[in-house]
């Protein structure tokens, strides 16, 4: 009965709780809306929350979001670099920017690299500058969704590399000259690859700008309820998370940690004592751990480690124990990498010490080929019985 009504549009709610799990299935939600008038308007805002992380070839949703232009100037300057004016839809049936949720500026400069690819090699359209264009477009499409209030839920800073420096200096400065544009977002999440060293000054000065840039967007935001730091980008955001008039204190409650080295990371401690509703913690694949782990052991505060991904350790060293004996309550996901020249020995240590701290263990991984540990892991009924409890259906 219930399938009745909902693909007859009487339940809309409960077609909506079937829709959104199709959320990162594009072609699925493109079929969803052949169905029904209801299963279209259900859909559309499901594939328009993130449309710059589908790279297609076309991309032409930009073309759509392009209509919505409302400054003159960069409308002349677009109709003088490009396009025939006709490539550009002139009315759309959903107003498609308000459904935008999610956005990586490096996922909107690629996306605007293939669709120039793509205008360029249209009749009429090879004739203008390939760097001044990509500027154009990227700049457009931000004043748009400023103009339009955007309600982002995300938003991604991550540049990859010096190329494209440049356009993500443009782009900081807009959002910096607007800043209720990402002022309420609720995730932050950060890669900077400052891993590169330049001989260049002109790359050093720009490298400096970026960094200084998104220092200034960290530093507004007051509601950031998770964020996420990949390889040395945490000293960015350190007086945001020190600051004593900062609403983070308030409202952060899950920071992870990707590729991070602990090594150049200091008051670790006294940031994580001032966080007052931190539900989540999660540390996947980071460098240097027992700087980490001595300054997450000085907690006078629980300390919610939820998820610990570690690579071959050279010893299994007190801090690890002490950490896995203060947070092991928490610990729900655990793996460790199993070198080739790994030590039987401190491997069964490591599994005594989860066996011993870590009663709610959802997810167990050892990656390599160490037989042996598996042999271990499954002798242990208490372990596995401990997982087959926490185990629980996927729910997005």
């Amino acid at each position: 009965m219930s399938c009745s009504k909902i693909f007859s549009g009487d339940l809309p709610e409960l077609a909506y709780e079937v829709i959104k799990y199709f959320r990162n299935d594009k072609s699925t939600l493109h079929s969803c809306i052949l169905v029904n008038r209801l299963w279209c308007r259900l859909a559309i805002p499901l594939l328009w929350e993130d449309p710059f992380s589908f790279r297609t070839v076309i991309c032409n949703f930009i073309g759509i979001y392009l209509n919505n232009l409302n400054d003159d100037d960069l409308k002349s300057k677009l109709n003088k670099h490009i396009i025939n004016n006709n490539s550009l839809p002139s009315n759309t049936l959903f107003n498609y920017i308000r459904f935008l949720k999610y956005l990586n500026i490096f996922d909107i400069i690629s996306c605007v690299e293939m669709w120039f690819t793509i205008k360029k090699s249209e009749p009429g359209n090879d004739n203008f500058s390939a760097t001044d264009f990509k500027r154009l477009i990227g700049i457009s499409l931000f004043k748009i969704f400023i103009e339009n209030e955007v309600n982002l839920h995300t938003f991604e800073i991550e540049i990859p590399s010096t190329y494209y420096y440049t356009y993500f200096n443009d782009i900081l400065e807009i959002i910096l000259q607007n800043t209720n544009f990402i002022q309420n977002i609720r995730n932050l999440n950060l890669y900077v690859n400052s891993s590169i060293r330049f001989s260049h000054d002109i790359i050093n000065n720009e490298y400096m700008l970026i960094k200084n840039r998104i220092s200034q967007i960290i530093n507004l935001h007051q509601n950031l309820k998770k964020i996420s730091f990949n390889h040395d980008n945490f000293p960015l955001c350190q007086s945001l998370l020190l600051s004593k008039v900062s609403n983070c204190s308030n409202t952060l409650n899950t920071i992870t940690f990707y590729y991070v080295d602990f090594k150049i990371i200091i008051n670790l401690d006294k940031i994580f004592e001032q966080l007052n509703v931190l539900e989540s913690v999660h540390i996947i694949h980071c460098y240097s751990l027992k700087n980490g782990f001595d300054q997450f052991n000085n907690l006078t505060k629980p300390f919610k480690l939820k998820s610990l991904i570690i690579n071959e350790l050279s010893q299994i060293d007190n801090s690890l124990q002490l950490l896995l004996q203060k947070s092991g309550d928490y610990l729900e996901n655990f793996g460790y990498t199993l070198g080739i020249l790994s030590n039987l020995s401190q491997n069964r240590q490591l599994l005594d010490l989860i066996i011993k701290y870590c009663e709610n263990i959802k997810f167990l991984n050892f990656f390599g080929s160490e037989s042996h540990i598996f042999y271990q892991i499954f002798n242990i009924p208490n372990l596995i019985e401990n997982i087959k409890q926490n185990l629980k259906p996927y729910k997005k």
